[in-house]
């Protein structure tokens, strides 16, 4: 379960990449694009720019580089040809990259256009609850104590936390024990050690926590049709902390 300092250095160097897709993506306008358009140049700006591999192409049967996540979608959004980004529309792209086997995992929810307040304070509440739960990471934490600072922030800002999706161990498998929940009590589950590694990964609806699986087996919305946002990082719990692998140049760990 936990990493040698070797296998820690592939993933960062795996996460550094797919931070680096991500500045790809925040200079595109995506305004009036496809979600399928994104999705290959993606896949191209891996395998061709990178000389690396999107991870979850052939995943489960799963066909493309990247999820792609629209409004009222929780996760596992399929790319669509004519599903054009719009205005006032807010997107997550959730994408995973290997390279020299070992596989970073992360996601970003886009603001497109102009965005109402209300979908604006959706998503910004959801980024910061996983930096709450991110800084509670260190050797000896527990992973109840991440779960409880992500639901306590999402619940004090009136928001719900979606259950039956979870962050994941990972390495050369993109799904690696142990589970990470982004709810929980404190002081309870598993013992964090130097070496762990995994992804936090929580989404936060505007209304209930409930969702559904739409008829292609891989789109998951919110039940009552209100919007979802969600953020993701793999991190490293280190001897006296955590290191964010998958961390952007232009982020800094919010308060």
């Amino acid at each position: 379960m936990t990493k040698r300092p070797e296998e820690v250095a592939l993933l960062a160097e795996s996460g550094k990449l797919l931070a680096g897709v991500f500045a790809h993506l925040d200079r595109l306008n995506l305004i009036g694009m496809s979600t399928m358009e994104v999705n290959d140049l993606v896949d191209s700006h891996i395998v061709n720019e990178l000389g690396a591999r999107p991870a979850s192409k052939g995943q489960y049967g799963y066909a493309y580089a990247l999820n792609a996540s629209r409004n009222n979608v929780v996760c596992h959004g399929v790319p669509s040809a004519t599903e054009r980004l719009q205005s006032g529309d807010i997107v997550n792209f959730d994408i995973t990259l290997e390279k020299n086997g070992y596989i970073a995992d992360s996601s970003k929810t886009y603001l497109i256009g102009e965005v109402s307040p209300a979908a604006k304070r959706l998503v910004q509440v959801t980024y910061d609850a996983m930096w709450k739960g991110i800084k509670t990471v260190r050797p000896g934490a527990r992973l109840g104590d991440v779960g409880h600072a992500i639901e306590r922030h999402a619940r004090l800002n009136g928001y719900s936390v979606v259950r039956e999706y979870c962050g994941h161990g990972i390495g050369r498998e993109m799904h690696e024990p142990p589970q990470v929940l982004h709810w929980g009590k404190p002081r309870t589950g598993l013992v964090l050690r130097e070496g762990m590694v995994f992804t936090i990964e929580p989404m936060l609806n505007q209304g209930g926590h409930d969702v559904q699986t739409e008829d292609d087996g891989w789109t998951v919305v919110t039940r009552d049709g209100q919007l979802s946002a969600q953020f993701e990082h793999t991190v490293a719990v280190t001897g006296n902390g955590v290191r964010v692998l998958t961390l952007r140049r232009d982020e800094r760990p919010a308060a």
